[in-house]
């Protein structure tokens, strides 16, 4: 196999720029055949999975068509499996579910304690009229704290979230953060009709706040297939995301300007440089093909953040998957990053053999847009090739640590 010109069609990228990235990652890590070995690997998987769903290989739109219907079948063994976990509702049961499968250990967030002293020197109003409560004080007394900081983010406009926080934030030192686990959060019914608002603008009913460890699940039902077990996808990812997080808040508390870096990471104001130098790649938090598959950095090294979130959260769904028979679900274990190119009218294409890519290509088939994703599947190929050099994937979420800042890694 010719493993350039391979990854490289993949990639959109030329099989020469492949051979010089290899010639000088070589050179500073002393790692020979990544890939080929990546290469050999993504075509066995795709031999496997093929075999797997009763596809023999076909067209692109076969083969996508084979994917979505083996994750719209896998959705009903995970909703059927689902019966026997507590919880009054699906959305409790998943987020008992997600909790118990989700591999991520304690973290360091900002104490609730600090937080209470910001609202009530900065009182909710919003909230406060939604709930009907008078003062801050009767907040706290009646309401459960948790979905208080969770509702601050559908509810209190966008200016007040901003000078309260980035003002309050200020004044934050590493002693105000405490080690403590991740929580899961699964909003009220009193939220419904504020949550479909939120659902409705950001496509799925799951969200996080990073500096408290919180990810929480508004209860908004969308029944269209493909989406329940998307989210749930999405929880474990949020799980993940949440724990490099607190690893950035942990590797910035030593240092002078905490507050400072605190408040630029939840920002996200992180570096985008669009030059790599030999032996440089960039860190990029963003789909780049998804937002403008004209960016010329797509052309460059880079490692996303986001891909190692995404491996987790599959390979947590996969891993849980394994124990029951009745549920199928382990076929997607370590595709995150395996795609591979398929003809159609003549012209090949990039099929993705991700979970998140096909989950939503199942929804954009069943709400009659039949768009086809591919960008996390690009995205994780271009991080599991780094993380071949590097060593593996840990020390890749150690770099990206140590270097986020910079926005990108120098090896």
């Amino acid at each position: 196999m010719d493993a350039p010109k391979t990854l490289g069609e993949i990639l959109g990228v030329s099989p020469e720029s492949l051979e010089k990235l290899d010639s000088e990652m070589v050179k500073r890590t002393s790692r020979r055949g990544v890939l080929e070995d990546v290469a050999n690997l993504n075509a066995q998987r795709i031999r496997s999975v093929l075999q797997k769903i009763n596809s023999g290989g076909g067209s692109a739109g076969h083969v996508r068509g084979c994917l979505r219907r083996a994750i719209y079948g896998h959705e009903k063994q995970f909703l059927s499996l689902l019966q026997k976990f507590p919880g009054e509702t699906e959305f409790e049961k998943a987020a008992f579910l997600a909790k118990k499968t989700a591999g991520t250990k304690n973290g360091f967030f900002l104490k609730k304690e600090k937080a209470r002293e910001i609202l009530k020197k900065n009182p909710p109003e919003a909230l406060l009229a939604f709930l009907g409560h008078s003062s801050v004080e009767k907040l706290f007394a009646r309401e459960d704290f948790d979905e208080i900081l969770s509702a601050l983010r559908f509810i209190q406009p966008n200016e007040w979230m901003h000078q309260t926080f980035d003002v309050a934030y200020r004044g934050i030192s590493a002693g105000d953060f405490e080690e403590r686990p991740i929580e899961l959060k699964v909003m009220g019914a009193k939220w419904m009709d504020i949550g479909k608002k939120f659902a409705e603008k950001k496509h799925h009913n799951v969200s996080h706040l990073k500096e408290f460890g919180i990810v929480f699940l508004n209860p908004i039902k969308m029944d269209i297939p493909g989406k329940f077990i998307r989210d749930f996808a999405l929880l474990l990812h949020y799980f993940h995301e949440i724990e490099f997080y607190s690893n950035l808040f942990r590797h910035h508390s030593s240092q002078s300007d905490f507050s400072g870096r605190l408040i630029s990471l939840l920002r996200g104001d992180v570096p985008e440089p669009d030059v790599a130098d030999s032996g440089e790649w960039l860190i990029v938090q963003r789909y780049l093909w998804k937002e403008n598959p004209n960016d010329k950095r797509l052309v460059l090294p880079r490692v996303n953040p986001e891909s190692l979130h995404w491996a987790r959260g599959e390979r947590d769904f996969a891993r849980f998957a394994l124990e029951y028979d009745d549920f199928e679900g382990e076929l997607w274990h370590d595709l995150d990053w395996v795609g591979g190119m398929f003809e159609d009218n003549g012209k090949k294409e990039v099929v993705s053999f991700d979970l998140e890519d096909t989950v939503m290509s199942l929804v954009s088939f069943m709400e009659g847009r039949m768009e086809s994703f591919s960008y996390h599947q690009r995205e994780a190929m271009w991080t599991k090739i780094f993380s071949e050099y590097v060593g593996g994937e840990m020390e890749t979420e150690n770099l990206l640590v140590e270097n986020f800042d910079r926005g990108k890694i120098s090896l």
